[in-house]
């Protein structure tokens, strides 16, 4: 019978799901497989409802991510004939809500650059490096695994763009600002290493975690919350500030690399407040009262 790693595989070459993802639903699926006792791809749906059960004590969003995990595991195995039934409507149905993404005032991001930037005056390249990572992170709304492993042939020689390899290996073009380009060159000139990747290590290139690390220290620095800061929370207000600016949501869902729109959707939260203020003043009803 088809089983768990090949619903991996399925997911790996047809869907383009990326290698945490695969991480992931394999581990969630093997849990509910140890539970269960016996092959995932035979449960009925009395055993799945126990599941259901055993996982009341967990976070709802952590519910939502398993039930989702076995849910597309069942349809696989019906859309190849190994089941009939979908025994998966025997699992609860968790109700969650997507948290708002933490963002940063344009004060905050500007003291972030003021410091970045006046350590970099010394063209130091630890210095040097730090301010490139945190442009393409704020105006680029890179991800931080996009970042660290953007080899050095990605860096555009006449073009204004990078080209970024994204979830699922989803190759895309993103934009660098002219100030951008121009940090980018310094780091070039510091950057000693015959390395493939534009931001090198002694391994390989950049860990996540060392950027992590980088990151806290920096708003340590500039008298900010280290907490507050992180590469997901820079690809968050690069969102949000283009959506304050008047930047189109399609052509921000292009600019982040989201396969869905709904994906993109959550960052309108922030512009709430000036959409009210619109439809109050420009709105022809709104008119008509004001002349009362």
């Amino acid at each position: 019978m088809i089983g768990i790693d090949e619903f991996l595989a399925m997911l790996a070459t047809e869907r383009g799901a990326a290698r945490n993802t695969l991480l992931a639903y394999g581990r969630d699926l093997r849990q509910a497989e140890e539970m269960a006792g016996s092959e995932l791809a035979a449960l009925s749906a009395a055993q799945l409802a126990k599941l259901g059960q055993g996982w009341s004590s967990l976070a709802p969003s952590t519910m939502a991510r398993k039930i989702s995990a076995l849910r597309q595991f069942y349809g696989f195995l019906i859309d190849e004939g190994e089941r009939e039934d979908d025994p998966t409507h025997a699992l609860p149905r968790p109700a969650t809500r997507r948290p708002l993404p933490k963002i940063l005032s344009h004060d905050q991001v500007e003291a972030l650059f003021q410091c970045a930037e006046t350590e970099a005056a010394s063209e130091r390249a630890e210095a040097v490096r730090l301010l490139t990572m945190l442009e393409l992170l704020y105006g680029s709304g890179l991800r931080a695994t996009e970042l660290v492993s953007l080899p050095l042939s990605a860096v555009p020689r006449d073009e204004p763009f990078l080209t970024v390899t994204g979830k699922g290996g989803q190759a895309r073009l993103v934009p660098i600002s002219s100030r951008a380009k121009k940090v980018l060159s310094r780091w070039l000139a510091v950057r000693q290493t015959d390395s493939r990747w534009l931001f090198p290590s002694r391994s390989g290139h950049l860990t996540r975690i060392r950027l992590f690390q980088l990151l806290k220290d920096l708003a340590a620095r500039a008298d900010l919350p280290p907490e507050k800061l992180s590469p997901h929370v820079l690809r968050h207000a690069f969102a949000t500030h283009l959506l304050e600016g008047g930047a189109d949501l399609r052509a921000l869902q292009t600019l982040l690399g989201h396969a869905d729109i709904a994906t993109t959707q959550i960052y309108t939260h922030v512009d709430a407040a000036r959409l009210v203020k619109l439809v109050n003043e420009r709105h022809p009803l709104a008119r008509a009262r004001a002349s009362d």
